[in-house]
């Protein structure tokens, strides 16, 4: 009876122990100021060439009723024109940065301007975003953002090819696209990657990676042909390889992808 006595208390005392422990690493990982760092990526399209989008503003709100502002917290940016294209096969670029009072980080707001257009067949187009769309707002929890010490960080991708509908609106038809912006918030370390080499680049090849209704785009760089797919939710894919010019298209089935690794796959070549 003494020595089952004697392993509960020890049992108690080790959970309280445990618990406390747990308390106050979560209290510093909550409450201490923190350096936040936000990088900007884009799935490509294969319908533009160059798709501009202007940025004004970067905000985050923080879970704590004693601040101010709603909790909304500014990021120092370079507002203006960022050709979002060019941060594709796993490019991209710092976006925004801040110190905040502590990371319970709740939402992401970004803030448009009107100098929006894009660029299809080498001719420019309107972009255009409607007054109510100008602020996008998402909403996000500790599974979107890495933590390393008093470090913190997330990847915003601005996902064109689902944000751009056809504007028939206005004299004329087929003059113009809208603008309905769709943002994913994710973290390399909660996230997946496929990468690869599409041949020969006279296919013009688009890689698409589906799973279940979820198809994210790639288009292999010009000169060596490689693509790399970013942000992809743990599961498997199918690798749909879309071929042109009187390229014969191609698929790769049950294509694993895990949590915070990179998969591979073989170079493909195409064929006429």
């Amino acid at each position: 009876m003494k020595n089952k006595t004697r392993i509960s208390v020890a049992a108690i005392l080790i959970a309280s122990i445990a618990f406390y422990a747990c308390q106050k690493e979560a209290n510093q990982v909550n409450q201490q100021p923190s350096k936040l760092t936000v990088y900007l990526t884009d799935h490509a399209t294969p319908v533009f060439d160059s798709v501009f989008i202007d940025i004004q503003k970067l905000e985050v709100k923080l879970e704590d009723d004693t601040l101010s502002n709603g909790g909304w917290f500014i990021l120092a940016i370079h507002p203006g024109v960022y050709n979002i294209l060019r941060f594709r096969n796993g490019l991209d670029t710092l976006f925004g940065t801040a110190t905040l009072p502590n990371n319970r980080i709740r939402k992401v707001r970004l803030t448009l301007g009107t100098q929006n257009s894009v660029m299809k067949g080498n001719q420019p187009f309107p972009l255009k975003v409607k007054d109510n769309e100008r602020q996008v707002v998402v909403n996000i929890d500790n599974s979107n953002f890495d933590i390393v010490a008093d470090q913190v960080m997330f990847w915003i991708d601005f996902d064109a090819g689902s944000s751009i509908q056809v504007d028939n609106s206005g004299p004329g038809n087929g003059n113009g696209f809208e603008l309905k912006s769709h943002i994913k918030i994710f973290t390399h370390r909660n996230t997946g990657r496929i990468e690869g080499k599409i041949l020969p680049g006279s296919a013009d090849a688009v890689v698409m990676a589906i799973r279940g209704s979820d198809t994210t785009v790639a288009i292999p760089d010009d000169d060596d042909g490689e693509f790399k797919i970013v942000g992809l939710t743990a599961g498997t894919y199918n690798i749909f390889i879309d071929g042109t010019n009187g390229y014969r298209d191609t698929t790769i089935n049950n294509v694993m992808v895990r949590t915070g690794e990179d998969t591979h796959i073989p170079n493909v070549t195409l064929r006429q």
